[in-house]
């Protein structure tokens, strides 16, 4: 498996998430994840086994693909709940060439953060029709095709089960996005990363990042399981018209 080295993360930071117990909720979340992704696995063992001999044959380099993320653990003090930052590394098929440099990405996120539409067109080669990196010479023929259907995404049904993420919740960012958040952006690490959330089956490639921030605190501050199912219900419309893929 690749591992994508990143820089030392430095920093443990500790969201508060303010007085909200929800220990009914989230005992019944974590038994969703784990009944879900092992049936999920199950059912897909046999598309991923095919993607697997695809990936070695279309590239040289390994199947997986292993990248450090910043997520989150719940503990309480006095009652209240704390999110404390952790990084855990999170697993996908591989979809780029071997020891793809992560620059590119790096300075997309960058303008991305910033909505500076200009050097994110001009990153993208031209693409501005989308908010995603688009063009990406680091992604292989196979990749793309991962990609756009998230297919890719299918061995993080183990970090859920690992307990690293849950099915439903904000996407885990890389170590060196946070570096560069404001400090109100901090306040969507306060949940459970997950493998699909609100912001994919609402706004997606459509959002400029301070939408997609303000879209994940809502679904923080909203959070129950009945969300969580409409949440998952819509994700495979949404996987299988690609939209806002790449």
């Amino acid at each position: 498996m690749e591992h994508n080295r990143e820089r030392k993360w430095t920093t443990p930071k500790t969201i508060m998430a303010g007085n909200r117990n929800g220990y009914l909720y989230f005992a019944c979340k974590r038994l969703l994840d784990v009944v879900l992704a092992i049936l999920m696995l199950i059912l897909l063992t046999p598309v991923m086994i095919i993607i697997a001999i695809l990936i070695k044959l279309d590239s040289p380099g390994s199947i997986f693909f292993s990248q450090q993320r910043v997520g989150t653990k719940r503990h309480y003090v006095d009652g209240r709940m704390n999110w404390e930052i952790r990084i855990f590394p999170l697993y996908k098929f591989r979809s780029m060439v071997r020891d793809a440099d992560p620059e590119l990405h790096r300075a997309f996120f960058q303008a991305f953060i910033r909505n500076d539409r200009i050097n994110m067109t001009a990153l993208q080669q031209g693409e501005a029709h989308t908010l995603k990196l688009m063009n990406d010479p680091r992604v292989t023929w196979l990749g793309k095709l991962l990609r756009r259907s998230s297919l890719d995404e299918l061995p993080q049904l183990w970090n859920v089960l690992k307990g690293d993420m849950s099915l439903v919740g904000p996407r885990p960012p890389i170590p060196y996005e946070v570096e560069m958040y404001e400090p109100w952006h901090h306040q969507r690490l306060a949940a459970d990363p997950g493998l699909t959330g609100l912001w994919q089956v609402t706004a997606r490639s459509s959002a400029n990042f301070d939408e997609m921030v303000r879209l994940d605190i809502w679904y923080i501050e909203h959070q129950s399981l009945w969300l969580d199912l409409k949440i998952l219900l819509k994700t495979p419309w949404v996987v299988v018209t690609s939209k806002g893929a790449v």
